[in-house]
């Protein structure tokens, strides 16, 4: 079986290895969010792509799942020593080593697409990791500036903006932890991108298409923003189905209900549903708590099932991807 998989960061990556668990024999194609990533101390950070990456190749920190197992911090406190910040973004000694091969290789000529490649020879994920794209896309966030008082002038842009500002999305979530509300989520660079080589040709060979239960607008919505992969999935003529981020009216990790309310959805499990569209989405599990979704889902024209959603070790989420698995044969039935 050929699967597609649109993955963000941390819930995707862990859905990719329960995937794996329940789908041994499977082709699996990753197709990576990069509007998270981030050029910090002249490095090109890939976050996404990286936690999928280590995931997958068994060097992930299990427990915070991001970043590198066994990490130290030294080159992180020789630059704050030296006073150069950003403070807020936690790159560990490992994880410096792989930002400054994947900066060389860009610095060469190579395409992230290359890059990527090259970094999985080394890591085994035992998937095809692509990047959405090759070209840059950021993820930003519009936000209150907290330094846009009364004493702003029609000359400042925040103050004539009303007094609001866009920071990169890493800011917003690592530095701000959304602590502030969200106006507008925007992939700036989105609509003049291209599909990175074999994104396109992924998802036309594909058997069925996955959404894990990754943030849908940061993440999946990210991906999907790329002109030309929305399309492409939806003209595939194959099972979409996707899982869940939000259980019992919250996110079950992270924040996702911030960005959800900037683009004027509600954090239920249905509204994320309605929020893909049945255009898109062929079938939809929702969580046993959220079992009262499903009448609501599947009047939008998407199948949906309540199933247990909780990735609490490596046989529930195993567990997860064979619902998913079951849900797409029903549909494509």
């Amino acid at each position: 079986m050929r699967i597609v998989v649109l993955a963000g960061g941390i819930g995707g990556a862990r859905f990719l290895r329960g995937l794996k668990a329940a789908s041994p024999d499977s082709d699996i194609t990753v197709i990576g969010n990069t509007g998270d990533d981030i050029h910090l101390f002249g490095l090109k950070v890939c976050p996404d792509l990286d936690t999928v990456m280590y995931t997958l190749g068994g060097g992930i920190h299990e427990e915070q799942g991001w970043g590198r197992a066994d990490e130290t911090f030294s080159v992180k406190e020789e630059l704050a020593a030296y006073g150069v910040g950003p403070d807020w973004f936690g790159l560990g000694d490992r994880d410096f080593a792989t930002h400054i091969v994947r900066t060389q290789m860009i610095a060469a000529g190579y395409p992230l697409s290359a890059v990527t490649e090259a970094l999985c020879a080394r890591w085994k994920p035992g998937v095809r990791l692509l990047p959405m794209t090759d070209d840059r896309v950021e993820t930003h966030v519009l936000i209150d500036d907290p330094g846009a008082g009364a004493a702003g002038t029609a000359g400042d842009g925040a103050a004539a903006r009303g007094g609001r500002k866009a920071v990169h999305f890493q800011e917003y979530w690592v530095r701000h932890r959304a602590a502030m509300p969200a106006h507008a989520v925007v992939p700036v660079g989105a609509e003049q991108a291209k599909p990175a080589p074999g994104v396109l040709d992924a998802i036309a060979a594909a058997d069925l298409v996955l959404f894990p239960p990754s943030n849908p607008v940061v993440s999946i919505g990210t991906i999907l923003a790329v002109p030309g992969i929305r399309e492409a999935i939806a003209d595939a003529g194959v099972p979409v189905v996707g899982l869940s981020p939000v259980i019992g009216g919250a996110p079950v990790r992270g924040m996702a209900d911030k960005v959800l309310a900037a683009v004027g959805v509600e954090s239920t499990a249905a509204a994320v549903a309605q929020h893909y569209g049945s255009g898109l989405l062929d079938g939809w599990l929702v969580d046993t708590a959220d079992a009262d979704a499903v009448e609501a889902v599947e009047a939008a024209g998407i199948r949906c099932r309540a199933v247990p959603l909780l990735m609490t070790d490596g046989e529930s989420t195993a567990a997860m991807a064979r619902e998913a698995l079951a849900l797409a044969g029903e549909v494509q039935a």
